[in-house]
């Protein structure tokens, strides 16, 4: 797990050494154990190392006898079984990412399609008319950014590194941050910070001449409609993916750990990682004080106790929500407002003082139809159905000043896409959330906030054997009763009946409203301040919201544009308001970092 940066000038001029360390220095707290970098003609590639996997020998880049050279953010967890197939390559090191690049060499930019695990590559292969190709992860768990300029084309592992290298201008892309406003994350390509594109999922690029030349997209779900499937038969199928995963998921030459929430995904993770090691599972679970939400801690203390797991808790409240906000969301540069980055960071900070790895259970809602939405969606209209995301954060709150319904328009693109391929209703709202939601939201959640304390965060559901194994499960195997998850659900109850998963779920909240409401008459007068707020919303209408933040549409939106005048003073501003509390962020009178 690293941060990775690079550029290919226009002009043919090769990049300077102070660009290449202003790079670099924007990705220091991803790689904490390294660095390295590539200068060759018109291409230069830096990054910083996390050592995960061969820590003697796996510095980067890593070149081949006939010159290309990589760099990596990712791990590739089939790399035992690609080096015994190729078995005659003269390998210099034992690291997972070397498969990757003679790979390429063998089999040129469809290589990473023998690829299993998350990673962001850039190779430069000065044989194949001087090209740099980028490639990242069908799921899009690794992230990757460029930007392409009349100098340049360049791309990070973050937006920020771009920025703060001083490569690009920090300008609002006005159509994503409506769509923001209304997701609390944005889709497609682009992201609110104009001219700074996302690599998606599972895509190929291929740069020459500081242009991008071709493009390449690898699927991550399987083709097709629903299988004919017995439960038995899908019950002994879900069995051997999941060992799978988990298997190849443990592959690390450093201790890992568990995020342990008591749900149905982290329980599932933890009976297996029980099963598959010699020593107790390191599992964290965050809980709030005093709030008067549900908390996980007993449930998943009772799960950690009964199978040997040592529990660590962490809580999270009003206090931590005040001074470490302006930090998060200066650390979430392509801004999600998901209230989990809270209990995230938490659990990030105290999880990598012990640990470089943590197992998360992000993708079983997805991969299993987990979510609500997905049961709206197979009932008619009639009955209460509707299509997803149909409502803004903002609908009918008469809070911003621009009421149009035209953030939707990208949706209805992703909805026609994900609905090719003989699917049928619940897999294609699976698709358009594994397209948009899943590598948008909880990945860009969980990549900054980990990162930002020097943690891997790997993903087991989010695995080709699981979305084999569930993606194409008929209907009833997924939602049954009223249920999400059905069959996940089974197997657990056959595994482990003390996480009793087919209880009535209450679900994870955040009390971010009742934290609001609590100071909402100063923060609610700080937030409709901001020049960026005044520009998108009614400031008296602002301060109503935050004063009604108990309530949960309003709390919704108040933590919205919150987190959204937090992430433009830093990201777009360029204010460091790290370490800062939230009303001294606001207010400009907090010193940062």
């Amino acid at each position: 797990m690293c941060g990775i940066a690079g550029i290919m000038t226009r002009d043919g001029s090769t990049p300077t050494d102070g660009l290449l360390d202003r790079l670099m220095q924007g990705l220091t707290h991803r790689g904490p154990d390294g660095s390295g970098r590539h200068l060759s003609g018109d291409v230069g590639l830096v990054q910083t190392r996390l050592a995960i996997i061969d820590l003697t020998t796996g510095d980067q880049p890593l070149y081949e006898p006939a010159g290309g050279a990589l760099v990596a953010n990712g791990e590739i967890y089939n790399y035992v079984e690609l080096r015994a197939e190729m078995a005659d390559t003269p390998f210099r090191t034992q690291s997972d990412c070397e498969t990757a690049l003679f790979l390429y060499r063998r089999d040129g930019v469809r290589y990473a399609d023998r690829l299993r695990g998350m990673y962001a590559i850039a190779i430069h292969d000065p044989m194949d008319g001087g090209s740099l190709i980028l490639s990242r992860d069908p799921f899009g768990i690794k992230p990757l950014y460029y930007i392409e300029t009349p100098d340049c084309f360049a791309f990070a592992s973050e937006p920020g590194v771009l920025l703060n290298a001083g490569l690009h201008g920090r300008k609002l892309d006005e159509a994503s941050r409506d769509e923001f406003l209304q997701l609390q994350f944005s889709c497609g390509r682009t992201l609110p910070v104009a001219g700074v594109q996302r690599v998606l999922p599972g895509e190929t690029l291929v740069i020459r001449q500081g242009r991008i030349v071709a493009r390449y997209r690898r699927e991550a779900l399987p083709a097709g409609g629903v299988e004919k499937l017995s439960e038995a038969d899908a019950l002994a199928r879900l069995d051997t993916a999941l060992h799978d995963s988990v298997t190849v998921h443990q592959r690390s030459d450093v201790p890992y750990g568990l995020f342990l929430s008591g749900g149905i995904d982290s329980s599932v993770l933890l009976s297996l990682m029980a099963e598959l090691n010699d020593q107790p599972v390191i599992a964290f679970t965050a809980g709030f004080d005093g709030a008067g939400v549900h908390d996980e801690r007993d449930h998943a203390r009772m799960l950690a106790t009964k199978l040997g797991a040592r529990h660590e808790e962490v809580s999270f409240g009003e206090k931590d929500f005040h001074a470490l906000l302006p930090s998060i969301a200066s650390a979430v540069d392509d801004p999600t407002a998901d209230y989990a980055v809270l209990p995230s960071w938490a659990l990030a900070e105290r999880a990598a003082q012990d640990l470089k790895v943590i197992l998360c259970g992000e993708g079983g809602d997805e991969l299993f139809a987990g979510y609500g939405r997905y049961r709206s969606v197979l009932r008619p209209w009639w009955l209460g159905g509707k299509s997803m995301r149909s409502r803004g954060v903002f609908d009918r709150l008469g809070v911003l000043r621009n009421e149009s319904r035209d953030w939707r328009d990208s949706i209805y693109g992703r909805e026609a896409r994900a609905g090719q391929d003989q699917r049928n209703r619940l897999q294609t709202a699976q698709a358009v959330d594994c397209e948009d939601w899943l590598p948008n939201d909880l990945l860009v959640k969980l990549d900054r906030c980990l990162m930002a304390h020097g943690l891997e965060g790997r993903t087991p559901f989010l695995d080709p054997a699981v979305a084999e194994a569930a993606f194409r499960l008929p209907d009833n195997l997924k939602i049954r009763d009223g249920k999400g998850k059905y069959l996940l659900r089974r197997w657990l109850e056959n595994r482990l009946p003390e996480a009793k998963p087919f209880s009535p779920k209450r679900g994870f909240t955040v009390p971010v409203g009742h934290w609001i409401a609590a100071d909402g008459d100063r923060l609610g007068a700080a937030v409709a301040a901001q020049d960026s707020i005044q520009a998108i919303a009614h400031p008296d209408r602002v301060r109503g919201l935050f004063r009604a933040a108990e309530k949960k549409r309003e709390g919704q939106a108040a933590w919205l544009l919150l987190f959204y005048a937090l992430w433009h003073k830093s990201v777009i501003a360029g204010q460091d308001i790290r370490g800062a509390s939230i009303l001294d962020a606001l207010d400009g009178t907090g010193t940062g970092a």
